[in-house]
């Protein structure tokens, strides 16, 4: 059965002139239902994530700043969005629900929240659109509970994840692979386990070939056996920020690939959709849903 993780919660608190395009979360959620592609009982609304699993990632003056709305302003403006309890929260429950999924995904194969993918969020900041790396937050609970021996986190949003590189640049246990435009934010990178970096411009053919030719040796060499996925849609042609000429289908074949080679292997997959930005909000939209339907053939 398909789970996944939406909340009422997840539409985003914030004046009209920076909603946009925050108010896909809620279109995904209408949109798999309306189409039949789920049912109301392939969803589970998640409960704030504990500050056990919060710290375990992120600093404990960051954390307590970000709770009490006290981050230095400078901080705020990387951040990009205006700190109020209503983001707080859904910061909170949004990380819980991608824990929640890496649970899901060990018993069902694949479970999807429909946010997340915060790449941006160092340990001690935020970036980005990111205050939780939740990602970073759901590596750390599967570990320290020993669900998991080796996690490989496949990050194929536009943007490298550059907060989730450093926050595990010095354990073995997470194999980070960023896959994203050579020059997009953020300009200075990060450096993960794996970095491919897309010249602008990059389309369908050199896009999926560079993926079908690096994902399979790589999990057959690191041998994780838990995946996190970053299934960002900013790569899309019609894409205000991405650089890169994907297509929407190009973009669906990436999911498919990527989820055939978590069933080739074996392997759990919990997926974060990461962003999007495409002017037409039906497009971001559409082009998330296709993840949805991708995962519904492995179920």
């Amino acid at each position: 059965m398909l789970r996944i993780a939406y909340s009422p919660v997840y539409r985003h608190p914030l004046p009209e002139h920076h909603r946009f395009p925050m108010g896909k979360y809620e279109l995904i959620y209408e949109q798999l239902l309306y189409e039949g592609t789920c049912t109301p009982d392939n969803f589970f609304a998640p409960a704030p994530v504990d500050d056990r699993w919060v710290l375990g990632v992120h600093t404990p003056a960051y954390v307590e700043q970000l709770k009490k709305q006290t981050l230095p302003a400078a901080m705020v403006r990387r951040i990009g969005f205006p700190l109020s309890p209503g983001l707080i929260e859904r910061e909170w429950v949004i990380t819980q629900g991608t824990i929640d999924c890496s649970l899901l995904a060990m018993v069902h194969g694949i479970a999807l929240n429909v946010a997340g993918g915060t790449h941006h969020a160092y340990p001690d900041r935020g970036e980005g659109f990111c205050l939780l790396n939740d990602i970073g937050v759901a590596a750390y609970f599967l570990l320290e509970t020993r669900q998991v021996r080796k996690i490989m986190v496949i990050d194929l949003d536009v943007h490298q994840g550059n907060g989730t590189a450093v926050m595990f640049r010095h354990d073995r246990r997470v194999f980070t692979f960023s896959m994203h435009g050579r020059d997009n934010y953020p300009l200075r990178k990060e450096t993960s386990d794996l970095d491919i970096d897309m010249p602008t411009g990059t389309a369908d053919g050199v896009y999926l070939s560079t993926l079908y030719a690096t994902l399979p040796g790589l999990i057959e060499r690191e041998k994780p056996d838990f995946l996190f996925y970053v299934s960002g849609v900013d790569i899309l042609e019609t894409d205000r920020l991405g650089k890169l000429k994907v297509s929407k289908e190009g973009t669906r074949q990436r999911d498919v690939f990527v989820f055939e080679q978590a069933r080739r292997y074996g392997l759990p997959i919990a997926v974060s959709m990461g962003g999007g930005y495409s002017p037409r909000l039906a497009d971001i939209v559409d082009a998330h849903c296709n993840t949805f339907r991708a995962a519904a053939l492995f179920v």
